[in-house]
């Protein structure tokens, strides 16, 4: 018995994809690319989207159509969606958007680890960081702004999700470094450990004074 398919986003966007037509890996990867759906899902590496494709073959999602053969290109295999595949595109599409989903993405993890660096390494690193969200967020309007006359919405409604998303980081990366800037932000390694000294001193047994019965009571 094949074991489920583990979802994932290139996954599913490969099975939505597959709905439509039948198409080849590259023709996937280009068809993605042209609905600009390389701001959410990650196809950089064509080696991720053969994995994957394998994978969705493997889970019985898809199968072979037919196998194309040109003098200008190699052989391209052409894959086309199951039964199945349909089944199970749509049961994971409802759970995505209905179930949020605990994520580890890299930034906010590197937040966490900030008080390795002083506030005067930090400052200029997160200046960077604003300067580049605040260009794609110029980039995404501007897209959003002109697109073909007659494009439904519902083609663009990531993109709207991802402006709402990079316009919140912008405002709050603004405002840490505000605070870093006026100083009401910072921290030190004495800080630090002061804060380290008192919190395992608490911890200790005995920690808290006893207080005495008087006498007679």
């Amino acid at each position: 018995m094949t074991a489920p398919v583990k979802s994932s986003p290139l996954g599913l966007t490969v099975l939505v994809l597959l709905h439509h037509r039948p198409l080849h890996p590259y023709g996937i990867q280009q068809l993605l690319k042209q609905w600009g759906k390389e701001l959410v899902v990650n196809v950089g590496q064509r080696a991720g989207l053969y994995r994957t494709i394998e994978r969705l073959q493997t889970g019985g999602l898809i199968a072979v159509r037919h196998t194309e053969r040109d003098q200008q290109y190699p052989e391209r295999t052409v894959y086309e969606v199951t039964d199945e595949g349909r089944a199970v595109a749509r049961e994971w599409l409802e759970q995505m958007v209905a179930v949020p989903k605990a994520e580890f993405p890299v930034f906010p993890a590197a937040l966490a680890n900030l008080a390795m660096l002083s506030p005067n390494e930090v400052t200029p690193l997160l200046e960077r960081r604003l300067e580049r969200i605040a260009a794609r967020r110029t980039e995404l309007e501007r897209q959003i702004a002109g697109p073909p006359a007659g494009l439904p919405r519902i083609t663009l409604i990531e993109c709207e999700y991802l402006l709402v998303l990079l316009g919140t980081e912008e405002r709050w990366l603004q405002g840490v470094i505000d605070d870093l800037r006026d100083g009401s932000l910072t921290w030190s390694p004495e800080m630090l450990a002061a804060f380290e000294d008192a919190a395992e001193s608490e911890s200790q047994p005995g920690a808290e004074s006893e207080v005495e019965s008087e006498p007679g009571v």
